[in-house]
């Protein structure tokens, strides 16, 4: 069984996986019907967080408990207690993890989380704007291969700014080969402007694959 992993922690952003996690989870548009890819939260221990909304979440298993043949993606939020050391070891999971080619998405702080950690040093990324990381992350050395993108696909790592979430979530499902071309392009472009006429395009893909 393959799993979609979100860490979780104190003070992450509840809004900025919402997308993301709610497809993968439901299958909802999965161009192979009855198809889901479960959510699993993974946590520095298994004690419970409080969210940035105050939401608690009590994580499925630790980091240390998390492997990698299991992981179909690791999802990473903002959070405002990235610094915390309790956190290494899912960065080192991470690293472990697009070493081997297997995919990692991260949103706004957690961005700035791997650039401290050296992952982001020599392949393309974004962040929450030019300036951010060198602000945030003494230890960062990869300005050269920053893009000023609200998100930036390179290989299996995609990465995002805080304002980023609904591309992030485009990027993540085209990765993983989940929707079928046109289901993806009507979600998004529905999803993004509102305009019903895409909504329509949706369920008629989903129809025609029915």
């Amino acid at each position: 069984m393959k799993y979609a992993y979100v860490y979780v922690l104190d003070t992450m952003a509840d809004w900025e996986l919402g997308w993301v996690t709610a497809q993968l989870n439901s299958g909802q548009y999965f161009k192979t019907p009855g198809s889901r890819l479960p959510v699993q939260t993974v946590g520095a221990s298994s004690d419970p967080i409080t969210t940035m909304g105050g939401m608690k979440i009590l994580p499925d298993l630790t980091a240390e408990e998390m492997t990698l043949d299991t992981s179909a993606i690791l999802l990473l939020p903002g959070a405002n207690t990235w610094q915390d050391a309790k956190h290494l070891p899912i960065l080192t999971k991470a690293k472990e993890l697009l070493g081997a080619g297997s995919p990692v998405a991260a949103i706004c702080g957690a961005t700035a989380a791997l650039a401290n950690h050296g992952i982001l040093d020599h392949r393309p990324h974004t962040s929450n704007g030019p300036g951010y990381l060198e602000w945030s992350c003494p230890a960062y050395q990869g300005s050269t291969h920053y893009r000023d993108e609200q998100v930036v696909t390179d290989g299996s790592l995609i990465t995002a700014g805080s304002a980023g979430g609904l591309l992030l979530a485009r990027e993540v499902l085209a990765l993983l080969d989940v929707f079928r071309e046109e289901t993806l392009e009507a979600w998004y472009q529905y999803f993004s402007t509102g305009d019903a006429s895409h909504f329509h395009a949706l369920m008629a893909s989903m129809q025609a694959q029915a």
